[in-house]
This record gives structure tokens, sequence and C-alpha cells, in this order.
């Protein structure tokens, strides 16, 4: 399967995180536009994540240690880690998860 990434279905799951979604057998992968000020409130899941900021600002808590995230970071979030966020500015972000995120489907 081959897809340009803006031709895929956008679905705004929580206000002011507006994402598109490639599932394999084994992982999915979100590619966000975040409105600044959005939050993500805290919360974990059995999935392992990574979150690799494109564009933008991302203040992400992972376990009680807060980063400011920029583009060229990534983050690893290891499975059922507490962990938040919060949108510095408008941004664009790409997230993985093992196992598949059937709720984002």
């Amino acid at each position: 399967m081959i897809k340009k990434i803006k031709t895929l279905e956008q679905q705004e799951l929580m206000p002011g995180f507006k994402g598109r979604f490639v599932h394999t057998n084994s992982s999915t992968i979100a590619f966000w536009e975040i409105k600044k000020g959005s939050i993500l409130p805290e919360h974990h899941h059995i999935h392992e994540q990574t979150t690799q900021i494109i564009e933008g600002q991302l203040e992400l808590t992972i376990n009680g240690k807060t980063n400011i995230l920029a583009p060229g970071t990534i983050a690893v979030i290891p499975s059922n880690s507490k962990h938040s966020g919060k949108a510095l500015t408008d941004c664009k972000i790409t997230d993985t998860f093992c196992p598949v995120r059937e709720d984002y489907k």
C-alpha cells in the first residue's frame, strides 16, 4: 500500500488533535496536527509509543518528568507509562504505537 499522507481521512479524536492513521499488522502510525494550547490529559496504555516532532513545540511529561520537544526530537514512551502534553505552538507530530491502536481505527 502506498498513499499520500494528506489524502488519508483526518479525524479529530479530542479537541485540538486532528490525526491521520496508518495501521499495519503490528503497529499504528499517527500523523497529528495539534492546535496551540491543546492539552493531552495524563493517561497510560499498553502500547509502546514514540513521538517525533516535525513542526512546533510540545511540552511532554512522561512519568513525572517534563521536557520541551522541538523539531528533530523523538521521545520514547514505554508501555504503561503515565504521560501528558501541551502544544506550546501549533504542532505536527508523528506517533508510532505497538501493538495496533484498535481505538484509532
